[in-house]
């Protein structure tokens, strides 16, 4: 089937390549890089907040930080060193996963995608070059939270409008433009971690704002390839009012909000507090060499690329015979899956040698089991917002979207400074219980209701 964009414009020719548009090599590499930045920042934010920047000498020198630490506890009460990290860095999170519906609203409306990537872009650049300095750290935050917004809210959307809604590509268009956030994912703890290990936490974040500055030149340079809006179109789209039944679309699409928040709650807290976990009880140490601690984050990006291949290849064995699950049964394996993953750590406890600690493979394999989950879970849940969500308001609905991740990295924040009082199997059993139950939810959607209000219920049938 031809690809279109969402505006109708049809493509020129020889823009696709291996099947699928041109663009969408542009737009999931320009995604790569933005995923070094961020998940250079994931793997090493925690660490740095409580391994230096919170300790004496550092913590006084942070412009604006007793205030903001007030606001914190005033709704928190008093909290530790970890707690207020973990804390700190599910909002940070939260909030990255939050300003994109309003940067997709500005792109919808206002300003166009282009402009609002390539703003994103310089401010996550400028946000990681502040990282260099312990006096700039919440002005480094700032920039990093509205950059991710003006970017990540209108560089998704453009990846549904290279295809028709009902162009049965798009489901892999999705898996192969999150296989490049894994690429991200795997270098950036990898690179980032070695260096704050050798040379210094702050020369790690700076290759991160280098990575953000090749992502925006990647967007610049491949726009000949992302197909062009035409503004009057656009402009007629975005004044359409909605129908009745996109209406319910739209409802039923913000209903399913807080159910996905259940699966980001546990992905969240592997993020944020499983860094000082690994810390505390894992054993690192192979031979005289000891693993950096981040580099576990970087399996989160090489295991779906072991994962994917056989994944594609099993739903394309269940099509060819009528059964493979539809976009809700999908999102609820995921969780279950990822339920199953959380209780290796739980478990890993019990295996401990006499020094507390479990064997490296316990986290091996927990990364492993894990990604499969988000395989099944997140590439998804974004196909069936692009798919589902009317035209004029595809990018503000991408950014609502990720509201699940926002309550999640909240929520996981919160629970992130339980692990002080809890056990480690305590720990993941509750986060096990969390996404487990979601994983019910969308299974009991997927057979009972997914058929209402337009959202689809079935996968299509691939010839």
């Amino acid at each position: 089937m031809t690809a279109v964009t969402v505006e109708g414009r049809p493509p020129a020719a020889g823009r696709e390549i291996f099947g699928h548009p041109r663009g969408l090599v542009v737009l999931a590499g320009t995604e790569l890089w933005d995923r070094i930045s961020f998940h250079g920042m994931q793997a090493l934010l925690v660490l740095y907040m409580v391994g230096q920047l919170f300790l004496p000498g550092h913590i006084e020198q942070i412009v604006g930080f007793m205030g903001f630490r007030a606001a914190i506890e005033a709704v928190t009460g008093p909290l530790s060193t970890q707690a207020l990290a973990s804390q700190i860095f599910g909002v940070y999170v939260g909030l990255v996963y939050l300003t994109p519906l309003f940067g997709g609203w500005l792109g919808d409306r206002w300003f166009g995608r282009k402009a609002m990537v390539t703003l994103g872009a310089v401010l996550m650049t400028a946000g990681h070059f502040c990282m260099a300095f312990d006096q700039s750290f919440l002005l480094a935050m700032l920039f990093l939270i509205l950059g991710a917004g003006a970017l990540r809210g209108n560089l998704i959307p453009q990846v549904g409008e290279l295809y028709r809604q009902d162009d049965d590509r798009r489901d892999v268009a999705f898996q192969l433009y999150y296989s490049m956030i894994n690429l991200g994912a795997f270098i950036a703890p990898v690179v980032t971690g070695a260096l704050a290990q050798a040379y210094s936490w702050h020369v790690g974040f700076g290759f991160a704002g280098v990575g953000m500055l090749v992502g925006l030149l990647v967007y610049l340079g491949g726009q000949r390839w992302v197909i062009p809006v035409d503004p009057r179109r656009a402009e007629r789209i975005a004044k359409a009012p909605l129908t009745p039944e996109e209406r319910r679309r739209v409802v039923a699409l913000l209903c399913l909000m807080p159910v996905a928040a259940l699966f980001w709650i546990a992905q969240s807290q592997v993020w944020n507090t499983y860094n000082l976990w690994v810390r505390d009880h894992i054993q690192l140490g192979i031979g005289g060499f000891i693993v950096p601690v981040p580099w576990l984050q970087a399996l989160d990006g090489l295991a779906p690329f072991i994962c994917l291949p056989p994944m594609l290849m099993f739903w394309r064995w269940q099509a060819a015979r009528g059964r493979e699950p539809g976009e809700f049964i999908k999102a609820g394996i995921g969780c279950l899956i990822f339920a199953a993953s959380t209780l290796l750590l739980a478990v890993a406890g019990f295996t401990a040698d006499t020094s507390g600690r479990s064997s490296l493979l316990w986290a091996v394999a927990f990364h492993l089991t894990s990604n499969l989950g988000w395989l099944y879970f997140t590439p998804t849940m974004v196909a069936i917002i692009t798919r589902s969500a009317p035209a004029q308001v595809s990018a503000t609905l991408v950014g609502v979207g990720m509201l699940a991740t926002f309550f999640g990295s909240l929520i996981s924040g919160r629970i992130g400074g339980f692990y002080e009082v809890m056990t480690a199997a305590q720990f993941w059993s509750l986060h096990a219980t969390i996404v487990a139950t979601g994983g019910l939810i969308f299974l009991v959607i997927g057979w009972r209701f997914a058929g209402a209000y337009g959202l689809k219920a079935r996968a299509p049938a691939r010839p």
